[in-house]
């Protein structure tokens, strides 16, 4: 039996294969290549397609005996949901409808979904832990929040089982440095602080330097890819086992502002570079760190790589082993 990774492509995607077919499972990954890059499945079979084409989905079906399906196909940009909803609730959440459809026609019962912190906008505290109120405040986190509505009546109608990941902010590479972080247009910090340190940028930026925070810059919780990868082996697991559907975080529930990531990257690289301030972007909460215990004590789930420093050293490697 074979799983499925939709997205398997991208970023995480390429890291989650790796640790289920390390771990023996056959992987099958189903991508479009919009944003997945086909150099980075070097694990398992791969299928070029789209989740709007509900024919293409079965094809694999009829093909594989599939077992399970992680779910980490979607468009991930705030300020393009913001601008363009309809592109975020057709891909995001009609897609998702296209693959229950044939998952269900097929008679497979067993999806990891890839949610977002973001699901729940501007938090009353921190950490967030899962019970918390969901009040996104960008269609991207209103379409995640959508499909995690989903996953819950098509549970109680149809059986659905279902283990949904709500990550904090994903950074690092591969330890072994086979895969790593490669956007086009790159959006997330620590890339960005590299470019800079390696001249590729002329500068970096700080986007709002008054908040209230511990030195007037955002504060995020940084988890490492492989641990999101191993996460999703574990909620395969879980599932496997006969564990009831469920929400989890996933973060290192450590807090990391953005002048410490900054100083982080100086201290790996050994590198200086020019950092400016801006002005703050919209919608950008001031502390965003998770309360993970739950994925802890019900999947067994603990982070290999917390430090930032490590996060950085691993995402520094795959980057200059891209350049080079």
């Amino acid at each position: 039996m074979a799983v499925l990774l939709c997205g398997g492509a991208g970023y995480i995607g390429s890291h989650v294969n790796k640790r289920l077919y390390r771990e023996g499972y056959q992987t099958v990954t189903f991508d479009n290549l919009v944003y997945g890059h086909r150099e980075a499945v070097k694990w398992g079979d791969f299928i070029q397609g789209d989740l709007k084409d509900q024919n293409a989905i079965e094809q694999v079906f009829q093909k594989y005996d599939i077992e399970a399906v992680i779910h980490l196909a979607a468009y991930a940009y705030v300020g393009e949901s913001v601008a363009e909803p309809e592109k975020y609730y057709c891909n995001n959440v009609a897609n998702t409808l296209n693959l229950l459809h044939v998952m269900r026609k097929y008679g497979c019962r067993k999806i990891i979904f890839s949610s977002t912190c973001a699901t729940y906008g501007e938090p009353e505290r921190v950490p967030i832990v899962e019970d918390m109120p969901q009040h996104p405040v960008n269609p991207y986190g209103a379409s995640k929040l959508m499909i995690e509505r989903i996953f819950r009546d098509y549970e109680k109608a149809y059986g659905m089982q279902y283990v949904v990941f709500r990550y904090f902010n994903a950074a690092g590479a591969d330890p072994e440095g086979e895969i790593g972080e490669d956007h086009d247009p790159e959006t997330h910090l620590i890339p960005l602080l590299l470019d800079a340190a390696s001249g590729k940028r002329k500068e970096a930026k700080i986007f709002g330097t008054d908040y209230k925070t511990k030195d007037g810059s955002c504060v995020r919780d940084y988890i490492h890819v492989y641990d999101l990868g191993t996460a999703h082996l574990l909620g395969l697991r879980y599932l496997e086992n006969g564990g009831k559907s469920d929400f989890f975080n996933l973060g290192n529930e450590k807090g990391v502002s953005v002048w410490e990531a900054v100083n982080s990257v100086k201290r790996v690289t050994g590198r200086d570079f020019k950092v400016v301030s801006a002005e703050r972007r919209e919608g950008d909460p001031a502390e965003l760190v998770a309360g993970s215990e739950k994925a802890k004590q019900k999947l067994g789930w603990k982070p290999l790589y917390g430090e930032i420093d490590t996060i950085v050293e691993h995402a520094w490697k795959w980057h200059e082993r891209k350049r080079g």
